[in-house]
């Protein structure tokens, strides 16, 4: 569900006052026997990797391509490394990657990046699906996987089917069929979900060939199976069986009476999308019982495929502004019924979050405004359903900036919001020098009881009272007179502002 599409509802100001436990950022080091290498398959209500390990989908969508950007979002701000980079340190392990068709015709030109002091340098004069190698690329080298996403035929909006009169299913089919041989031998693209939210009219099983879902998803499945019959197929659900409707896309009732069979076994991921009040009122927010009646209602939609051990399932989008506290509560309840890591390991929901961007006018992002300050409240709701990353390529190193071996830096140090048991922080680092720096170092004592709780765009240590973080990969560099900056979340609040030293190399 694209947010710019239409603002069903203004995206709320107001931020959520609760609070859940965060945890660390998760490693990117991995043994070369940890889960993920290879393509995947599926058994079961699990997914496996090429050994036959199972693993977690724990991941985030990164929209822009299927808009007239043609391109993410947010590269007029920012690195595409040091975005992905910041994905990996906060936890996820998977992007989900929407686009349309448009990103295919050699009159598109992606819009709307920043290549100033070395930001985004190997994106100029690439197109759009050039771009999208070079996300992949480094996803991979950061231990992340990418599911691409067919959001929608054309930039202009999305469709209820999966053709228009512009578009029609042949293209949709030859365009898929194309992303599945341009990455046909690289597993960190581990599959393709067809078609983003199908809606009325389209049915599933009804058998009328013009809108039934169902049946062509499974024409698209073999198709791109035809080419790479690796890949996972994702198949999102419907609006409306049996007379029951729902989220777009996020009826799956009818797999029990008609599942989706393709030529290659174990390839089907079912996925549904779920959404909260932000995004448009539905009955069951307003039950007495709210709560607690939301695992029988996602059991009855999408739930039941892998209670059942019919196949896996993936949330692929749902999100909130986390404005008002029937959200709150929907968003705890899910996160719960999408089964702990830490309790079930991989035997759960697979799931990507919506969204990583701040511009989802009804949901807003798991990144603030300045695409670079992290949501920790709506963050920190996913901690527990978070999962490692997967072995990648390692070298990742970040964008922008120059090098240099001498130089001089400053640091500065800003509380950005305090709620008493605990705070959000910032720390810029400046080059104070006239030669580019390669990396820095800071440092800073608390007078009281402080501890970091999560650090993004740098790494930590912490003894005692004192604390001393180190660049990231995409950050150490910076040019004379530039600036990188950390964030962190501690607890509790209320302490001083403390003296940062910093040292640059």
């Amino acid at each position: 569900m694209f947010r710019l599409r239409s603002l069903r509802r203004a995206l709320c100001a107001a931020a959520a006052a609760l609070l859940l436990p965060l945890t660390g950022a998760v490693t990117s080091a991995h043994a070369a026997t940890a889960p993920g290498a290879g393509y995947w398959h599926t058994s079961g209500r699990q997914i496996l990797d090429a050994a036959g390990q199972p693993v977690r989908i724990a991941g985030i969508n990164w929209f822009g391509f299927e808009t007239a950007n043609y391109v993410v979002h947010g590269l007029w701000s920012r690195d595409y490394k040091s975005m992905i980079d910041q994905m990996g340190s906060l936890g996820y392990n998977t992007i989900r990657l929407p686009y349309s068709d448009d990103i295919f015709k050699s009159s598109t030109v992606p819009d709307s990046i920043d290549f100033s002091n070395g930001k985004n340098a190997d994106l100029q004069g690439l197109n759009s699906l050039q771009i999208m190698d070079k996300i992949v690329a480094y996803a991979d080298q950061d231990g992340l996987k990418v599911i691409l996403d067919r959001h929608r035929p054309d930039a202009g909006g999305q469709s209820a089917l999966w053709y228009t009169s512009a578009v029609p299913e042949s293209t949709w089919i030859a365009d898929l069929k194309a992303l599945a041989a341009r990455y046909a031998s690289d597993p960190t693209v581990i599959g393709i979900d067809l078609h983003n939210e199908p809606h009325d009219p389209a049915c599933w099983g009804c058998g009328d060939v013009s809108v039934d879902w169902r049946l062509a998803a499974q024409r698209a499945g073999n198709a791109v199976l035809s080419v790479n019959p690796e890949l996972l197929v994702f198949v999102e659900g419907v609006q409306t069986f049996n007379g029951v409707s729902g989220w777009w896309g996020g009826n799956l009732m009818g797999v029990a009476r008609y599942p989706v069979q393709l030529d290659v076994a174990n390839r089907v991921v079912y996925s549904a999308h779920d959404y909260a009040t932000s995004v448009a009122q539905q009955s069951w927010f307003s039950d007495p019982s709210f709560p607690a009646n939301m695992p029988g209602v996602w059991d009855s939609y999408w739930g039941y495929i892998f209670k059942q051990d019919i196949a896996p399932v993936w949330v692929g989008e749902f999100g909130t502004t986390l404005a008002s506290t029937v959200d709150q509560k929907w968003l705890a309840a899910l996160v719960s019924y999408l089964r702990p890591t830490s309790t079930y390991g991989a035997d759960s929901f697979q799931w990507t979050f919506w969204s990583w961007n701040p511009n989802s006018g009804d949901t807003g992002g798991i990144l603030k405004d300045d695409w670079a300050t992290v949501d920790t409240v709506k963050d920190g709701y996913l901690a527990s359903v978070k999962a490692p990353l997967f072995p990648g390529t390692g070298g990742g190193s970040g964008g922008g900036g120059g090098g240099g071996t001498s130089a001089s830096c400053a640091a500065s140090y800003a509380v950005t919001s305090d709620w008493g048991s605990g705070f959000n922080a910032a720390v810029t680092v400046v080059n104070t020098g006239t030669t580019a720096i390669s990396s820095w170092r800071v440092s800073w004592t608390w007078s009281g009881a402080q501890q970091v709780t999560n650090m993004w765009n740098a790494s930590y240590t912490q003894s005692g009272g004192t604390v001393t973080a180190v660049n990231a990969a995409h950050n150490g560099a910076i040019p004379a007179g530039g600036s990188a900056s950390l964030g962190f979340g501690g607890a509790p609040g209320g302490g001083a502002v403390p003296v940062v030293s910093c040292t640059a190399t």
